[in-house]
């Protein structure tokens, strides 16, 4: 991941333990001020709303643990690679944009994809003007790199 997405996750688990925590601690506080806790639907949809929480924090301190931060590779002499933004066109002359991203922060649809798919993957490496055949899964298809930022 990027030094960027690293410190995003930092700034989420900073929040998930402080204000998150202390949010929580006060909802259960107050729903076990409502009376009867075993039939108080309040204070058990706290507890399992604070049980997803720890949950989500052991989760993102994980995801840390075993986070790799690399140097986008964006700029760098015109080759494709990780954090590049690269236009091309298919054979149906189609011009697409791709910026390759960790998989953590691919989202296909705003043209961020993984730098583990089968498109990133066919396209690293590559300058303007190279052409790429790439397998997907609905047939191989074929770009000419335009340009990389």
């Amino acid at each position: 991941m990027t030094a960027e997405d690293h410190d995003a996750l930092v700034a989420e688990l900073a929040a998930l333990e402080g204000d998150g925590r202390r949010a929580m601690a006060a909802r259960i506080k107050t729903a076990r001020e409502w009376g009867d806790l075993k039939e108080n639907s309040e204070y058990h949809d706290a507890k399992n709303d604070q049980a997803h929480l720890e949950t989500k924090i052991a989760l993102l301190r994980e995801r840390l643990a075993r986070a790799k931060v690399v140097e986008s590779a964006a700029g760098d002499g015109g080759v494709v690679g990780f954090g590049s933004t690269v236009l091309v066109r298919d054979d149906d002359g189609r011009e697409q944009r791709f910026e390759i991203v960790s998989s953590q922060t691919a989202a296909p649809a705003q043209g961020k994809i993984s730098i583990e798919s089968p498109v990133a993957r066919g396209l690293l490496g590559l300058a303007v003007g190279d052409h790429a055949q790439i397998a997907l899964p609905r047939g191989t298809r074929r770009y000419t790199v335009l340009s990389v930022a």
